[in-house]
């Protein structure tokens, strides 16, 4: 049997972190275990290509949630990357943080070293914020690349500005309150992944082993320590040791169900699936949270990034452009503006994420992010997602074999506190569209808008047209056991030695803005904490 001094499953976001960092002294065997492939493909480096990502089997997991009553029995396309750089290789690239408080409930759920002045630092770490040039080695390029943004953003940020909405300036916007260009992580025109910040470079130091296409089966116990990890690659069954730590890095879907199938979960999950108990701990795969959003379509009075990207003349010049100087239209989010924001003068705190796209595609190519094929007309979309809903749901094996998919309950829209939000949010862009700037832009609403609507039809429009943001965590929170939690403040899973979880489901609660970012400062965190004993 390989011996190894760690065992990293999954290289995701956190994945790439902790390998990059748990092997640096060139002395400790680190293994990674990955169920994806190569990251090397157009579609993933050319940020627009995140369009073509967002459905492909090669390098998505493509889940189906669960029916969703507060959604009128609704399931969501649920995509999660199985590729290496997991979700930050096929994301919309937006990179934020979140905001303080956030992370200071994080302390005050009982996680000592958690709060705002313990992560702001480990944040300064990880980031180069500036135009998307070359960042130094171990740090993500966290690109502001206001002048690039289409025309259209920018009389959208007028018109926040003249709503009373705060903006934020000189690359503060992944931190702070207010409306500006999303920076993301973009270098030199093409996506900057953990795979590409973090993986890559280390995988030349001969202490480092990556296995990819593998489906980890479950972890075994040698007593009360986690000791082994099988997996099955090409059909056959390997079994490798872990002496000093297994790490599960497989995220919000992945960690709770390979914990569940090595049997550490709820009693009754752990029936279900004929797998004797090592360890009953109810809150394992539960506490689920994600961001719901919105978009409102518009058929505008001027031209948008539908006819430049909407022609073949249009492509081909945005595509000459990109080889030519990596930039234009192909090297951007497609969620040009946005921020988090106050839904009312009398929020205590931003509670609602607004994003400004100056393209559309209909409800006719539903669940499709088609982005080089957008609507014959002129069109942009304003949307929205509250930033900490309330909503709890689930993530469950259904199989102890590994190539059977989870059952992701979100259990979206469940609570009064989130239909709330959803009116806010609602009422909120219904003031943005009144704005000049943003009014004058509108030739009619394509599709529902919430201008002069009800409350009720507001929220049954949201019942009926809600996606996930793509930002599910919690369903290995961090927590003292008594207070539910499945990891300590070290991330050492309660109950059990030599197993740890490292990635976005140890998160206490959902932060307030996008999610990859804080995943990432969680996994340099913990390789600081492992690496200390």
């Amino acid at each position: 049997m390989d011996q190894f001094d760690y065992v990293i499953v999954g290289a995701g976001s956190a994945g790439c972190v902790l390998a990059d960092r748990l092997s640096a002294s060139g002395k400790d065997r680190v293994l990674v275990l990955e169920a994806g492939g190569t990251d090397r493909l157009p579609w993933i480096r050319v940020p627009i290509g995140y369009g073509k990502a967002f459905h492909s089997d090669r390098v998505n997991w493509r889940y189906m949630s669960e029916p969703s009553d507060g959604l009128n029995g609704r399931s969501i396309y649920t995509p999660r990357g199985k590729v290496l750089g997991g979700s930050s290789s096929i994301n919309g690239l937006v990179w934020m943080r979140g905001l303080p408080h956030d992370f200071d409930d994080w302390e005050r759920a009982g996680n000592p070293g958690w709060g705002w002045r313990d992560v702001a630092p480990v944040f300064d770490a990880v980031e180069h914020v500036g135009n998307g040039g070359v960042a130094p080695a171990g740090r993500v390029s966290v690109a502001t690349r206001a002048g690039d943004c289409h025309p259209l953003g920018h009389r959208f940020l007028a018109a926040a500005k003249t709503a009373g909405l705060s903006s934020t300036q000189n690359g503060s916007g992944h931190t702070s309150e207010g409306i500006g260009a999303y920076p993301i992580t973009t270098q030199r025109g093409l996506r900057h992944s953990a795979s590409n910040v973090f993986l890559r470079p280390a995988l030349g130091r001969g202490n480092l082993d990556l296995r990819t296409g593998v489906l980890v089966d479950r972890i075994g116990f040698d007593g009360g320590r986690a000791a082994t990890v099988t997996y099955v690659q090409a059909g056959q069954q390997y079994r490798v040791h872990a002496n000093r730590s297994i790490i599960l890095a497989a995220g919000a879907v992945g960690s709770p169900v390979i914990l569940q199938r090595s049997g550490i979960g709820p009693k009754a999950v752990l029936s279900n699936l004929g797998i004797e108990p090592v360890l009953v701990n109810d809150q394992v795969g539960r506490g689920l949270q994600d961001h719901l959003g919105i978009d409102y379509l518009f058929k505008a009075t001027q031209p948008t990034l539908n006819q430049t990207l909407g022609t073949r003349l249009g492509r081909l010049r945005a595509g000459l452009q990109f080889l030519a100087s990596r930039s234009g239209p192909l090297s951007l989010s497609v969620n040009q503006m946005g921020g988090l924001v106050r839904s009312s003068p009398e929020a205590d705190k931003p509670d609602i994420q607004l994003y400004f796209n100056p393209l559309s595609y209909t409800a006719t190519r539903k669940n499709k992010r088609v982005l080089l094929r957008p609507d014959p007309w002129p069109g942009f979309a304003i949307g929205f997602n509250p930033c900490r809903p309330t909503s709890l749901g689930s993530v469950t094996a259904q199989s102890a074999d590994p190539t059977v998919a989870p059952r992701i309950a979100p259990n979206y829209c469940a609570t009064s506190e989130d239909t709330d939000l959803a009116i806010a949010g609602a009422r909120l862009i219904e003031f943005l569209l009144k704005q000049p700037g943003v009014a004058d832009l509108i030739d009619i609403s394509n599709g529902f808008s919430p201008v002069g609507a009800s409350d009720h039809d507001i929220v049954e429009d949201f019942r009926a047209r809600s996606l996930t943001v793509f930002h599910l965590c919690g369903t290995c929170k961090m927590a003292p056991k008594d207070a539910g939690g499945v990891v300590d403040a070290g991330l050492r899973v309660h109950g059990v030695d030599g197993l740890r979880v490292v990635d976005a489901s140890i998160f206490p609660n959902i932060t307030s803005a996008n999610t990859n970012a804080p995943t990432i400062m969680v996994a340099a965190k913990a390789a600081d904490i492992i690496k200390a004993g």
